[in-house]
């Protein structure tokens, strides 16, 4: 029994939701194979097993995942989703409803975290020097894969052209649970570094997010009977990443203050900073009828002015921030993984996959033009490419927004977004741990 099986068993044994405990799965279901681990199976309990064992599992075996991949040299955000998949309420249901029901505040909080220690990872110089091709990052590659979805969409699915909005820019955002970590990676290793690849798509990154949900947005209030205005959403897009810089600029210039006129140990610092993207985040969903902010955006923008202004404090801060995210980096694929419907992304068929790589073609193309005269190579170029296709945390948000707000294909829209998920994290990932290994010096 190889050690992957011998804990899949384990976890197939736990319960943790309410209801009836669960049966194992059918290709485990013979007597032989559960003869040797039966005695797990004490430890399914009818009551349901509440949050804090939850988040106990999640550790424990999300761990035990990660070392698993990482062993056979795979990436260990792969384990941890797979992992995921299997304990969520659409595998083994084991997590209990608790903490399903705050799972999309937990993948917040990790997504500050990582996003805080991108800030301060990315520096002036380096940033500088990337300027152009990181600001046609953020919208073109996104816009062509959306564009290109919802055109052929029309064409082979028979969708209507707000449907196809609607997909086209839900699947075309970037996943920065899966960028962010992999390219501070690649910072610590110093790989790429010496053109600045991973800045370059950390700032792309950033704001490829805000571009795609903006548009997702006017193709469902299109759907709705809204008018739909280029130059209008095009004002949109820019004021949420003005506000988003400005408020940055604003929270970390009183952090600055706060830091310097009192003394105040690091660990309590962090807690500033995590409170400061929170705060901006709420103020994102808060104000989201009235006027767009680019939230997540702000957070990285925090950290990035904390490291020029106290580069001696940032240092410190982004050693606390390493630490924090070993835990929250769990938290965040796991519960990703969580989300994915595996039944649903089936039902997306041949037809689907075929869909899904033909946006990551269009996006690849967009990473291209983006990188014209940049003085990137062929490989680095081919590397940003790859790097810029996993898709993850954006789908799982709203993928299933069409289907609740009774669009008729959302059903369809729901599975291609969780087929994106299934097919471009894991080979993203991988791709990004083996590329950074063979592509960039």
């Amino acid at each position: 029994m190889t050690i992957f099986n011998g804990i899949v068993i384990i976890v197939s044994t736990i319960k943790v939701s309410d209801g009836d405990p669960l049966e194992p799965p059918k290709f485990l279901a013979n007597d032989s194979y559960l003869d040797k681990v039966g005695v797990l199976f004490l430890l399914k309990d009818k009551g349901g097993i509440k949050m804090l064992l939850s988040l106990a599992i999640i550790i424990i075996f999300g761990s035990l995942f990660y070392v698993f991949f990482e062993k056979i040299k795979l990436p260990g955000l792969l384990g941890m989703l797979i992992l995921g998949v299997l304990m969520g309420p659409y595998g083994y249901n084991i997590l209990s409803t608790q903490i399903l029901l705050i799972s999309s505040d937990l993948r917040m909080i990790a997504l500050i975290i990582i996003l805080l220690r991108a800030g301060l990872g990315i520096k002036k110089d380096t940033l500088l020097k990337v300027g152009r091709p990181a600001l046609l990052l953020s919208f073109l590659p996104g816009l062509l894969e959306g564009l290109t979805i919802l055109l052929f969409s029309t064409v082979f699915l028979n969708f209507d052209f707000a449907e196809g909005g609607m997909l086209g820019f839900i699947i075309a955002a970037v996943s920065p649970a899966v960028v962010v970590p992999s390219m501070l990676t690649l910072m610590n290793e110093g790989k790429g570094e010496k053109k600045g690849i991973p800045t370059l798509l950390l700032a792309g990154a950033s704001i490829d997010d805000v571009v795609a949900i903006t548009i997702f947005t006017s193709f469902l209030g299109l759907y709705g009977g809204s008018q739909f205005n280029i130059f209008i959403q095009g004002q949109k897009i820019l004021v949420a990443i003005l506000l988003g810089i400005i408020l940055g600029l604003i929270f970390s210039i009183i952090l600055i203050k706060i830091f310097k006129r009192f003394h105040i140990r690091d660990t309590k610092k962090v807690l500033f900073l995590l409170s400061a993207g929170l705060i901006l985040v709420t103020m994102e969903k808060e104000f989201a009828e009235i006027i767009e902010i680019a939230g997540l955006l702000g957070v990285m923008v925090i950290g990035f002015v904390l490291l020029q202004k106290i580069p001696l404090v940032a240092q410190r801060l982004a050693t606390k921030l390493n630490k924090v995210w070993v835990f929250a980096e769990l938290l965040l694929f796991v519960l990703v993984g969580a989300e994915v419907n595996i039944i649903v992304a089936r039902e997306a068929g041949l037809l689907g996959i075929i869909l899904i790589f033909i946006g990551v073609l269009a996006r690849s193309v967009g990473v291209y033009i983006s990188l014209i005269k940049s003085g990137l190579n062929f490989k680095e170029k081919l590397f940003c490419a790859i790097a810029y296709s996993p898709k993850a945390t954006v789908q799982a948000a709203i993928g299933g927004i069409p289907l609740a707000m009774g669009v008729p294909r959302g059903e369809i829209i729901l599975a291609l977004a969780v087929l994106a998920i299934v097919i471009t994290a894991p080979l993203g990932a991988i791709g990004i741990r083996y590329g950074g290994n063979y592509l960039l010096e």
